[in-house]
């Protein structure tokens, strides 16, 4: 064959895995679009079709990852905890209705965020969900990664049970996103006003909930982790600010600058510890702000990775070792009898098969050079 007929096959080949390659690809392409979240969290409905008998209606259903369909007036809060899609709904049963507002997150952190945002120190508790309150007929609660408001049209004893079942369909988050933040559980709890609680990730939502420090103080670009609270105390109420920086440095910083500025509401009351700054304001004596800074301080979390004793045969290491030894002297007898084996093979071979190839008579003879 010529050299051009060679020089064509293998250009046809080529171009025959090129374009394999493209076709695939492409192929691929389209189908990790397809199954990614973000492709389907437009059409993905958050709540169930039904509930402890409450039916969805299909014709009010509605899901859109536009925060401002859920709420107008805030939609720049929800964007900075994160918000990705949200589904109104109407639910009915027994010729009564009530309508329900579930907003997604992509964590905890986001829903937990946004609950704290709406809800009112004037509000009950409500034991639904992870953590819920309640107004006359307005009950707010999240789920793992998803907040849900609910206006009922009628509350009945029965409906606290409705909304728990409600709670139970919907799809929780998994890893890391399925972890609240750990900054609230740092609040003192003594004279904690209920309910007057927020999380805040962000310069908006900062001064929409009326932060006593400046955004331009507390830096986002830094990206701190703010929680903040009432108090009751002998002089009336007094607000707290949890400040969380992502290093000692940081909060260091901040502290100074944010000490050295003229800011109303005072007097102040400050603390660091750690990443952590604390700033107090409001009617409170100075005795009462030192002894609610004092229950403030900054544990680093510590896990311990390596166990004390072996906790399984794997983590003994005297078993390791013996079992080392014992491979080590299997390792050594196989290659013995691998070679014994070969040997034989070869001795029986060359007298079976004289002056063969497989004799090799001439590799048994030791190589001379002869110099002389």
């Amino acid at each position: 064959m010529s050299e051009s007929f060679y020089t064509a096959l293998v250009s046809k080949k080529q171009g025959f895995f090129t374009a394999m390659i493209k076709k695939y690809a492409a192929a691929g392409f389209v189908l990790a679009v397809l199954m990614s979240p973000m492709a389907w969290a437009k059409d993905a409905p958050l709540l169930p079709q039904s509930f402890n008998g409450w039916q969805k209606s299909a014709d009010t259903s509605k899901v859109s990852s536009n925060p401002a369909t859920v709420d107008a007036s805030d939609a720049e809060v929800l964007k900075e905890y994160g918000f990705t899609d949200a589904e109104t709904a109407a639910y009915t049963r027994d010729g009564r209705k009530m309508q329900i507002k579930a907003m997604h997150f992509p964590n905890v952190t986001g829903a937990y965020g946004v609950f704290t945002f709406y809800a009112q120190p004037q509000m009950q508790t409500a034991r639904i969900g992870d953590l819920g309150v309640a107004s006359n007929d307005r009950v707010l609660f999240y789920r793992g990664s998803i907040l849900v408001d609910v206006t009922l049209e009628r509350v009945t004893a029965m409906s606290a049970t409705d909304l728990r079942a409600l709670a139970e369909e919907l799809p929780r988050p998994s890893g890391n996103t399925s972890l609240p933040p750990s900054l609230p559980s740092n609040l003192p709890p003594q004279s904690l006003i209920a309910h007057s609680e927020h999380y805040i990730l962000g310069p908006v939502a900062a001064e929409r909930l009326a932060v006593p420090i400046p955004s331009v103080l507390l830096n986002f670009v830094n990206a701190p982790e703010i929680e903040t609270a009432k108090y009751h105390t002998s002089m009336g109420e007094a607000g707290l600010t949890l400040i969380d920086y992502p290093t000692n440095r940081m909060a260091r910083e901040r502290m100074q600058a944010i000490q050295a500025a003229a800011l109303p509401g005072g007097p102040f009351y400050y603390k660091r510890s750690g990443p952590f700054v604390a700033i107090i304001n409001g009617q409170i004596s100075p005795s009462e702000a030192a002894a609610l800074l004092a229950s403030i301080n900054y544990d680093a979390d510590v896990t311990m990775n390596q166990p004390t004793k072996p906790s399984t045969k794997r983590d003994d290491p005297v078993r390791f070792l013996i079992t080392l030894i014992l491979l080590t002297i299997f390792m050594v007898l196989l290659a013995l009898g691998f070679g014994i084996v070969v040997g034989g093979f070869k001795a029986a071979a060359g007298k079976l098969f004289p002056n063969t190839v497989l004799d090799r008579a001439h590799a048994k003879e030791i190589i001379r050079l002869n110099l002389k």
